[in-house]
């Protein structure tokens, strides 16, 4: 009977021993599918993020979101548009705990609202001027698309083009693309001119550009493709060499603000927008800049340092 309990008790022990090695076995085939992403498979995670605002940051955000989700099942991730300016407000407000943008929070809120935000950089993403790819030209200086979105010239042949009225697709006031392309293509605002077209999504913009005769608007570089022509800016292509050695101008640091410190689930996902992995994989894949390629720095105010 003592023979029979001690070869029962070891059967047992090995059984035990074999379940345990295939769990551990289990758990680290899951660790090694994730390659050396900072951010692990998390059964504790829990929370929902509402990320809000700029639609030049919205493919990156949403693609890595749904990456994040699959990693994370205890997360919700739901991600708009609407602009950096709405994104900023509905942060600030508490509406949001994510806030997309392509500008500082202190160009767009009041210096109180904007003090409440913490700021996380994590892109850059380029702008070109794009036109409707029958206009016939293929870059512009700086004065002629201030002399075009200022309603100087109205007329593709006074640039160089077909003999053409110009139909400008322009962006809100609240956009964080157009702060953008003002302040560094154009170097100055301007006012919405009678007849121009106005779309708030970056996607929109460039449909109807592609569809429109004579159509002039600007677009993030992740939404270029064929269906328009990107234009050279004073002779500079719109190339991730010439943004990152600082010879094309017209590019912002791309943002995601949170209310103060974000709560554990929102930390985690911009820890992982922030890893080699996506640094490296979607942000590069998706037409942006990872902001550690940068030669150049810009501030709040625009200034240029080395």
């Amino acid at each position: 009977m003592k023979k029979f309990l001690t070869i029962a008790m070891a059967l047992t022990l090995t059984v035990s021993l074999a379940a345990c090695g295939n769990k551990d076995k289990d758990s680290s085939s899951t660790s090694d599918s994730q390659g050396s992403s900072t951010t692990t498979q998390s059964a504790d995670l829990s929370g929902s993020i509402l990320a809000v605002g700029s639609t030049a940051l919205q493919p990156l955000v949403e693609q890595v979101s749904k990456d994040f989700m699959d990693k994370n099942s205890g997360v919700s991730i739901q991600v708009q548009g609407g602009g950096s300016g709405t994104g900023l407000t509905q942060a600030s407000e508490g509406q949001a705990q994510i806030g997309n943008s392509d500008v500082f929070a202190e160009e767009k809120l009041d210096a109180d609202k904007a003090a409440t935000l913490v700021d996380h950089q994590v892109a850059v993403v380029a702008m070109a001027a794009v036109t409707n790819k029958e206009v016939g030209v293929d870059g512009l200086t700086k004065q002629q698309l201030v002399d075009i979105f200022t309603g100087k010239v109205t007329n593709w042949n006074e640039v160089g083009g077909k003999d053409q009225k110009i139909q400008i697709v322009n962006r809100p006031s609240s956009s964080g693309t157009r702060s953008t392309f003002e302040k560094f293509a154009l170097g100055t605002k301007t006012e919405d001119l009678a007849g121009s077209i106005q779309e708030d999504a970056s996607g929109t913009v460039k449909k109807l550009v592609s569809e429109t005769p004579g159509a002039i608007g600007y677009l993030a570089l992740s939404y270029l493709d064929d269906s328009v022509q990107a234009l050279k800016y004073d002779g500079v292509e719109a190339t991730v060499d010439n943004v990152t050695n600082g010879s094309y101008p017209v590019w912002a640091y791309e943002h995601m603000y949170t209310k103060g410190e974000p709560d554990a689930a929102t930390k985690a996902f911009l820890d992982y927008i922030a890893s080699e992995e996506v640094q490296n994989g979607d942000v590069v894949e998706l037409g942006y800049i990872p902001a550690s390629k940068m030669e150049v720095k810009r501030d709040a105010a625009g200034n240029v340092t080395k």
